[in-house]
Parts: structure tokens; sequence; C-alpha cells
């Protein structure tokens, strides 16, 4: 089980954990810190909070992504009520063991972030689906039109594909305008069977 929490019982810093699980509602191991916001971009926030809430550093929203028998953590950072909310990405480079912090390596700079002038701002919390027909990756994230919209109602949910690096790591390239037309997944094995 991979999630975002707190080091304690109280809303602090969100940090990512990891832990063993003994079925799919029992947790079997201690939890293990794999991720901590480290770097600058991932703490925009503290003055900028219309709701007062005291956490200010943020990694949130872990999700994984698998290509070449390699394994990527896709996770969200800094406030949500920033335009500067981004992705970030973490490589598993262990073995077997997904508990060994010392085996994930966060990459140093955001891996998807702002747009202004395709107005995309905060593009955030993401997922990953394939096309019919298993030939196209795409990603699924929410973000703003707007400068300043933050967490709330403005959001809207886009779509666009992706590809991957050489060395097996996603290439998310840059958010679209929210009203690029769009191929649509293509369905042509699947449509053969």
């Amino acid at each position: 089980m991979i999630w975002s929490g707190w080091e304690g019982d109280v809303n602090g810093q969100q940090n990512i954990y990891i832990a063993k699980m003994k079925n799919p509602w029992t947790i079997e191991s201690e939890k293990v810190r794999i991720s901590a916001p480290d770097y600058d971009w991932e703490r925009i926030g503290d003055l900028n909070n219309p709701n007062d809430v005291p956490h200010v550093n943020v990694n949130e929203g872990p999700i994984t992504l698998i290509n070449k028998k390699k394994l990527f953590l896709i996770y969200s950072a800094s406030g949500c009520w920033t335009d500067s909310y981004c992705l970030g990405m973490l490589t598993f480079t262990g073995k077997d063991n997904l508990l060994d912090p010392a085996a994930w390596k966060k990459n140093p700079l955001p891996i998807f972030k702002q747009k202004p002038e395709s107005g995309a701002y905060a593009p955030c919390h993401n997922s990953f689906f394939k096309s019919p027909d298993g030939g196209k990756n795409w990603i699924l994230y929410h973000a703003n039109s707007d400068s300043g919209q933050g967490c709330g109602r403005y959001r809207s949910p886009r779509v666009q594909k992706f590809t991957f690096n050489r060395d097996g790591s996603p290439n998310f390239g840059e958010p679209v305008k929210a009203d690029s037309p769009l191929q649509v997944p293509s369905e042509g094995a699947r449509k053969n069977k």
C-alpha cells in the first residue's frame, strides 16, 4: 500500500509512505517513508493558503506506473491552492525490497507543471490508462484554466497522450489547452477480436 500522510496524528507535512499488505485490507509491516517534500518546488504554498491549513510541504496523490519492468511513482507536490501544484516522480532502483527507502530515487525537477499560455495551472492528481487496443498511453489529470483558482470548483479533468523516454521513464510533455482537439484513443486491435 502506498499513501500520503503525516508523520504523526496531527495535520502537517504530507509525505509518501509504503507498507506491506497481508491481504487487501490489512497492513502487515510498519510504514516506511519513501518521499518527503525536499525540493523548493515541493514546498510552495505557505503564504497563499486561503484556508489557513497548517501543512505547506506536500507530497500527495501517489500512483504507480510500470514500463519495461521499471516501477515509477508519480505524485502531486506543493499546495493545491497554488498555481505551482505539479507532478513529481520517484523511480524504484532496487531489486525486490519496495520497503527500502534508499531504493527510491526522486527526480530533482517536476515532470509536469503549469503552462500559463495553454491555460493550464496546477495540473495534478493524475491517473493513467491505455487506448482500447493497448497501443497508446494516456494521462488523466485536473487543472485550472486561470491563475489563482485554487483547489475548488474551477478545476477541470483533462486528458492527453504521453510517451516513454529511452530509459523507460514517462514523458508527459506539457499540458495542452483545454479546448485542443485530441485523437480518439485507437480501438484497432480490439475491434478485430
